[in-house]
């Protein structure tokens, strides 16, 4: 490897190799990141490319050293001349932006201007500079037209819109990505592959207090009208997210369980409302009732308090 493209062509078999890595993954955090295959698999890409250029170099100098004396200089004269005309069409294309002239034609454009032997030359503008600033006229009559012949939006209006565009866009993300959930978002799921999900999620982490079929054990009974610390999905959510009463409460499950999930297995609990379970545990706190549900209207309702709100 003793040229400039050798190394060029690694440099992009290993790059290529890495892309494609990147997209065939199927997980959602960079495949890089979590798990070491990878980067092996790119080792192994970037040895067998070096290889193959010291191959290829290798066959190269053993075709040049069978050449006679003469096929070997109009093979170096022909590389010589190919590196050469490498970069002269960029220089070509770069003198004519610039637009000067040669040093030969100089005195054509001498100017009788002399400071103290010091000749001014006549030179154009460069090509660059002179369509730059016909580009900026171009756009300047564009701009006038567009905001202030044809009324278009000004400032103020553009942030508005694009205010409200990016709140969106905003809420639309949010409802495709589970894990940024809060309580504050949270919304009971009803879906059959969501509670599923929960299920799972119960019988692998709750059956202990509160058994398989929600009748309560340790825990209180989760299929009755009763709960200590308040029912509903945003309670229900917040208990396993930050756990129960301290020193005899659930621990908090934020730790070991994603938003999503805990939407989930919330859903699946609230679900179980109603059910009749094997061995149902005597109830525990009161009655809960939806402060949603038209409660607000009726005598002597008192607002629950959104700084402690929790569930069984």
């Amino acid at each position: 490897m003793r040229t400039t493209a050798s190394y060029l062509r690694v440099l992009g078999f290993v790059t290529l190799t890495g892309i494609l890595i990147h997209f065939l993954s199927e997980t959602e955090d960079s495949v890089f990141l979590s798990s070491y295959w990878p980067w092996i698999f790119i080792g192994i890409v970037c040895l067998l490319s070096i290889a193959l250029e010291v191959c290829i170099e290798a066959l190269q100098a053993v075709l040049f050293k069978t050449l006679h004396a003469d096929a070997r200089q109009r093979y170096l004269d022909a590389e010589a001349l190919a590196k050469e005309q490498l970069f002269s069409k960029f220089k070509r294309i770069y003198k004519k932006l610039l637009g000067s002239r040669p040093i030969e034609e100089e005195s054509e454009i001498i100017l009788d201007h002399n400071y103290d032997g010091i000749r001014e030359l006549d030179n154009n503008l460069p090509p660059w500079w002179v369509y730059g600033f016909y580009a900026t006229m171009i756009f300047a009559a564009v701009y006038l037209i567009r905001f202030e012949i044809m009324d278009g939006p000004d400032q103020e209006e553009e942030y508005l819109q694009e205010l409200a565009q990016a709140k969106q866009d905003i809420e639309a993300y949010k409802k495709t990505a589970k894990d940024l959930i809060d309580i504050n978002t949270v919304t009971q799921l009803t879906e059959a592959s969501d509670l599923k999900a929960g299920s799972a999620i119960f019988q692998a982490n709750c059956i202990a207090c509160h058994k398989s079929d929600g009748g309560g054990g340790i825990g209180p009974n989760l299929t009755d009208n009763y709960w200590i610390l308040g029912g509903g999905i945003k309670n229900v959510f917040h208990t396993i997210s930050e756990g129960g009463r301290d020193g005899k409460g659930m621990i908090s499950w934020k730790q070991s369980l994603k938003p999503g999930e805990i939407q989930q297995v919330a859903s699946y609990v609230l679900s179980l409302q109603g059910t009749t379970p094997a061995e149902p545990k005597d109830a525990q706190g009161e009655i809960w009732e939806d402060p949603d549900d038209n409660q607000s209207n009726k005598p002597g309702f008192q607002p629950v308090d959104s700084t402690a709100i929790g569930s069984k």
